[in-house]
């Protein structure tokens, strides 16, 4: 009987603190792309179940049901970012200053759109049809009509954007890697309203958000800010790990995703309540992966990496050279449960 109670009482206690169990994420599948090339930000489209992944020139579209390449928008020169819409996709080609506006239906160009210098990160606003490409070049923001690809302004933002998100009422927010701050926007009227500090977090690049419970989640060195939409208090600081880049949140499990590209791992942080959170696991991935996309049906992570070999020997002009990339060894890994 004093068992049964005890096990009873274990039970209850898990389901207050579910953050005390491991997660269950693991390596499920590697899609061995190929090519040469870098990488930067990818998206997955849970819908139609396709996942767009940025590659040096190109954009490859692979099916998350099969994990088979099926698809490619050639013509990209150094993409950073992919967003969408409802019939169209727009990706940031850094070495142009251009976006290409694609039809999501059959991949095929549009429209080739000027932007300020080197876009990067954009993201689709779904109250006002637009969508915001940020470009750390010129530390504005060129935003454009999703229906027609027409220009329809640009937003000064005083600082180099990094990821942004949408709360989809109406307000745009992006953090500034240079001056560790999130920037609040007026979706519809094209206007800053705020400039909110991240502090003590820094260099924040990744962001996140929760419309529910109304907080962004910015991915600073080594850290999570949690920061207040409405207010832009920073509400709660959690541990991630080196080199993050991209951030994405789980609504459904409530899990907020960190890849680490210098530590070679996957935080995954437990949303406990809009203000408390907690560290449930540090999963094994890889260096350098360090960007990532979330299939919020499947709640597959997918991480886009590579092979690299021994850097050269340092020398005067190269004091610190960099490990070169194996040839065809691009890959995407797929986590999850």
């Amino acid at each position: 009987m004093k068992l049964a109670i005890f096990a009873l009482f274990f039970v209850f206690i898990a389901s207050c603190f579910p953050t005390f169990a491991q997660s269950g994420y693991r390596l499920l599948d590697t899609i061995q792309v190929g090519g040469d090339g870098g990488w930067d930000i990818l998206i997955a489209d849970a819908k139609d179940k396709r996942l767009f992944v940025s590659h040096g020139t190109h954009v490859v579209v692979i099916d998350t049901e099969t994990d088979k390449v099926v698809g490619d928008i050639p013509k990209t020169n150094g993409v950073h970012g992919i967003a969408f819409g409802p019939e169209y996709g727009f990706t940031t080609n850094g070495r142009d200053n251009t976006v290409t506006m694609f039809a999501l239906k059959d991949l095929s160009v549009k429209a080739t759109i000027p932007t300020g210098k080197n876009p990067d990160a954009l993201v689709y606003d779904k109250k006002t049809g637009r969508v915001f490409v940020f470009t750390p070049g010129s530390s504005d923001c060129t935003v454009i009509s999703e229906r027609d690809g027409k220009v329809v302004g640009t937003v000064a933002l005083g600082g180099k954007p990094e990821f942004g998100v949408s709360d989809e009422k109406g307000k745009v927010f992006v953090n500034l890697e240079d001056k560790s701050e999130i920037v609040e926007i007026d979706a519809k009227k094209l206007t800053v309203l705020a400039h909110w500090p991240l502090a003590p977090g820094e260099g924040p690049t990744g962001l996140a958000i929760d419309r529910k419970s109304g907080r962004l989640f910015a991915a600073c060195d080594k850290q999570l800010i949690v920061v207040d939409d409405r207010t832009g208090k920073v509400v709660a600081e959690v541990p991630t790990g080196e080199g993050t880049d991209g951030m994405e949140f789980d609504p459904d499990l409530k899990y907020i995703f960190a890849p680490n590209g210098g530590s070679g791992t996957l935080t995954i942080i437990h949303e406990d309540s809009r203000d408390k959170y907690s560290v449930v696991e540090n999963v094994k991935t890889q260096i350098r992966a360090r960007t990532m996309a979330i299939d919020t049906k499947t709640h597959k992570v997918y991480l886009p990496t590579a092979k690299y070999g021994e850097p050269p020997a340092p020398t005067a002009a190269q004091p610190r050279p960099r490990a070169p990339m194996v040839p065809n060894s691009f890959m995407v890994l797929v986590f999850g449960k």
